[in-house]
């Protein structure tokens, strides 16, 4: 008998995975990718859309005609800040352009100050001034740079929402796509911002429709198979650790983005703040969630190819560096605070002292980082996921710099696939949810 199952499809900037979960939520399959980037026209690095429907098209066939698997529901969770634009045919129109690419300063500046200044739209919309990762300022930037381009625009979908739209052809909006520093929401009001309709964008968003319930079908032979709306991954690996406690918590989802997420925080959104990083997400169910972000799993990658070729070992060498705690005392004492980009490397005698040097330097702008969003809410837990939850140096650096809270490395594997699967649950799933941490 094939077994019940769920297939989940988590694009990260980095990797991309195939993830399949039996109806007791236990991982029985798990494939990684990676594909190479591409460019745009201005010879950009972006992800290379083409690519990536094709293996999203692939992967769901694939599994779905599996004899091992009755696959009884798909989901989608992936980056945010990504908008895929269609015209009225569903063709594309755009690269999938790099969050990362510079925003021009003038364009930024025309925008924030005919909408009320940048301290004072930030707020309201909870999103920090970050040009191209602030979504919305992306459709601004192609509507007075490209207008041609722009006025053949029928859908705009974040990248989630694509993924699910190429499996059931369903164009959707969903709130936490929408609720991750886009510049689109208005907090105060719950609504969008009043800049979306001035500007004449908001006809190119479909209406938003609940997290929490599929947005078509896959049919593939006799089967027909729920289609869920995908998720920004960021709110997507919160779900399991809502479902589970209810004491408040703070979780570190550690990937390319070290994202610090306190749902148990519910004090306005300060300047101060604001200009640290700290931003609301919205979660699933609509609710803000505080979160403060640093890019430190960027960092990580680029600072370990350095270290790989300076001392010449392998890319993934880092993986079997122990903890040296008589190491990492001396450190401290003897290199002052720095950015780990500025150290000559050079001045380290072998690359495992190098190595607990980088994550030093990672860990004190972490620390300021997760302080951000520990105020206003008597957190006891840091439950920390992803990459960084397997690596000792830096698990035993934040356990000593927060002695009065618990650190778990969090023990849910794939913990934003696994939500995304639960965000359906019961349109797929006769079984209760079990305990999961």
């Amino acid at each position: 008998m094939p077994t019940p199952v769920i297939l989940i499809l988590d694009v990260g900037k980095t990797n991309k995975k195939i993830i399949v979960f039996d109806d007791c939520y236990r991982m029985v399959h798990e494939e990684n990718m990676h594909l190479p980037e591409t460019t745009d026209e201005d010879g950009f690095p972006c992800e290379d859309i083409d690519a990536l429907t094709n293996w999203i098209k692939q992967a769901v066939a694939s599994i779905c005609t599996n004899c091992l698997y009755d696959v009884r529901a798909i989901n989608f969770s992936a980056y945010g800040a990504s908008f895929v634009h269609l015209d009225e045919n569903y063709e594309l129109l755009t690269p999938l352009y790099n969050y990362l690419k510079p925003y021009p300063p003038q364009l930024q500046k025309k925008f924030y100050d005919e909408y009320g200044g940048e301290s004072a739209f930030a707020r309201k919309t909870a999103s920090p001034v970050l040009g191209n990762l602030n979504s919305g300022m992306q459709l601004y930037r192609l509507k007075y740079e490209k207008p041609a381009l722009f006025s053949h625009i029928k859908y705009s979908l974040h990248l989630p929402q694509f993924l699910s739209f190429l499996i059931c052809g369903k164009t959707t909006t969903d709130i936490t796509s929408v609720g991750c520093h886009t510049g689109l929401w208005d907090f105060d009001k719950n609504d969008y911002h009043l800049w979306v309709s001035k500007e004449n964008i908001l006809h190119l968003f479909s209406g938003i429709h609940p997290s929490d319930e599929p947005v078509g079908e896959y049919k593939i032979g006799t089967s027909t198979i729920p289609v869920g709306i995908g998720l920004h991954d960021s709110s997507a690996a919160l779900i399991p650790y809502l479902a589970e406690f209810h004491e408040p918590f703070v979780l570190l989802s550690t990937g390319t983005w070290c994202i610090s997420l306190n749902p148990f925080n519910h004090l306005p959104l300060t300047k101060e703040e604001l200009d640290q990083d700290c931003l609301c997400y919205l979660s699933y169910q609509g609710k803000p969630v505080k979160a403060s972000r640093l890019f430190a799993g960027y960092t990580h990658e680029q600072q370990t190819k350095r270290l790989a070729e300076h001392f010449k070992k392998s890319p993934e060498y880092f993986v079997d560096v122990k903890c040296d705690v008589e190491l990492l005392d001396s450190l401290q004492k003897t290199n002052p605070a720095d950015l780990f980009e500025n150290r000559d490397l050079s001045s380290f005698k072998n690359y495992e002292t190098a190595y607990h040097q980088l994550i030093l330097d990672l860990i004190r702008l972490q620390i300021i980082s997760t302080r951000l969003v520990l105020k206003g809410s008597p957190v006891r837990r840091i439950f920390v996921d992803g990459g960084f939850s397997k690596n000792s140096i830096y698990m035993h650096l934040l356990a000593a710099s927060f002695p009065e809270i618990k650190i778990i490395a969090a023990s849910v594997p794939q913990a934003t696939s696994l939500g995304a699967a639960l965000s359906i649950h019961k349109y797929w799933n006769k079984r209760g949810v079990p305990h999961l941490i």
